[in-house]
């Protein structure tokens, strides 16, 4: 599991970078890593940057913190996932300064990059849903390599008086649902249910909607704020055997659907109501299933099969194509970036060639001719003999941004696609009652 935690740097920015870059906390530089500047120049590099923006914002940048449960990572990979985080939160619009930091119990990234964009000098903008989105974007690349992660979604909706409330046991939403959950099996009805409530010591308050107060508790509780499991509706349903409306899997109207697996499904073993549904419904997904197949003239399991590579390389073949336009286009910004950098400072540094006393020149021009310099020698790696124009990066960084639309909505086709005939081939298996075939049996008809 993953912590982020994020906040403005508003002052003493090369502070803030050396103290990251600590050799002694970053092992002697290894786990130091920047993007669009130098780590020892970042801070006048992001300073150039808002220097030339409109919208400089209040902030000289944002400093992240990306926190590893003890343990359970390599210094290594906590900072290709600090990487791969920030790229994609970034979007490689960015300068930023990435280092991990070895030196405590727990590993931990430090990301810090400029509050101004490099690319439209747009001031970057934190709030709330950013912030969602850099955690999400975290809990996912854990997942990804096989890191424990929060439960998306386990604590939606609640105050964090509320999660305290909940973590010590002592939350009334929770112990309203505890009980509600206990007497649902033993109840006859609604009104029995909210009677059987009653003499356990809770007020209940009738109007449009049933209210329910428990000893001690200051406000009454609408039963439809507890979650879509305890509106009147779902407890009457629950208590006829019917199942809970959160764990009711969606219908989706001309879509092949997964099976649901009764015989691994508990509340299916411990509900009528529920195990008839999922009869009826498996029985619909089935006839959908084979529907999908004869109409795609699929007559067999290898058919299928087949079907299946060739979507799943379709999209492999597309990922890596993405892949090489996106990377295109950030190597294509950054030399941008230096282009711009070395044109707006080359009468500066013609000056400082041609000063007579080059150090006191220096003194007032420092800054600009370590950017000068730094843009030079990124221009000469790249081969350059001569500069492009302006209008001229601008086309190709246009024409590969065209492109890259192009391959995202084709990869998000192959991958509805990639699903569709996933949930078909696992479908078959079920129907057919086959166990995970090895490549010496013999590939079932469908028929």
């Amino acid at each position: 599991m993953a912590v982020t935690k994020t906040h403005p740097i508003k002052s003493t920015l090369k502070a803030a970078i050396d103290y990251i870059c600590n050799p002694d906390k970053t092992d002697g530089k290894l786990l130091v890593t920047s993007f669009g500047c130098a780590a020892e120049t970042a801070d006048i590099e992001f300073e150039w940057t808002r220097r030339h923006s409109i919208d400089k914002g209040t902030h000289l940048g944002r400093h992240l913190i990306q926190a590893f449960e003890p343990g359970e990572v390599s210094a290594e990979e906590a900072h290709e996932i600090g990487m791969q985080l920030a790229k994609e939160i970034l979007g490689g619009k960015y300068e930023f300064v990435l280092t991990t930091h070895i030196d405590k119990g727990h590993i931990h990234n430090h990301l810090i990059f400029n509050a101004v964009s490099f690319t439209d000098h747009k001031h970057y903008h934190s709030n709330k849903r950013s912030y969602h989105e850099i955690r999400r974007a975290s809990d996912r690349l854990c997942k990804e390599h096989g890191l424990s992660v929060i439960v998306p979604g386990q604590d939606k909706g609640k105050s964090y008086i509320e999660h305290q409330a909940a973590q010590n046991g002592t939350s009334y939403k929770a112990k309203l649902k505890a009980a509600i959950d206990r007497l649902i099996p033993v109840s006859s009805s609604l009104e029995d249910l909210l009677a059987r409530l009653q003499r356990e010591g809770c007020e209940i308050k009738r109007g449009k909607y049933v209210s329910a107060r428990a000893p001690d508790q200051e406000r009454f509780t609408r039963l439809k704020t507890l979650g879509a499991d305890y509106t009147e509706e779902a407890v009457a349903s629950r208590i006829a055997g019917g199942p809970r409306p959160s764990r009711q899997p969606r219908q989706r109207s001309g879509k092949v659907n997964l099976l649901i697996d009764t015989q691994n499904n508990i509340k299916a073993q411990q509900s009528a109501g529920y195990q008839r549904w999922t009869t009826i419904e498996n029985l619909k997904r089935a006839a959908a299933t084979m529907n999908f197949l004869t109409e795609h003239g699929i007559g067999s399991y290898e058919e299928l099969a087949e079907r299946c590579d060739a979507v799943s390389a379709a999209a492999i073949r597309t990922r890596e194509s993405l892949r090489d336009v996106e990377q295109q286009i950030a190597d294509l910004t950054l030399l941008g970036k230096q282009i711009d950098t070395y044109r707006k400072l080359k009468p500066v540094y013609d000056r400082y060639k041609a000063s007579k006393d080059k150090e006191k020149f220096l003194r007032g021009f420092e800054s600009e001719i370590i950017l000068f310099e730094a843009a030079a020698r990124e221009i000469k790696k790249a081969g350059l003999t001569k500069l492009p124009s302006a209008e001229k990066l601008k086309a190709e960084l246009d024409g590969l941004a065209a492109r890259k639309t192009t391959l995202q909505a084709e990869l998000r086709k192959i991958q509805r696609e990639e699903k569709k005939y996933d949930t078909l081939r696992r479908n078959i298996y079920t129907l057919l009652n086959l166990k995970v075939k090895t490549e010496k049996q013999k590939e079932p008809e469908l028929q």
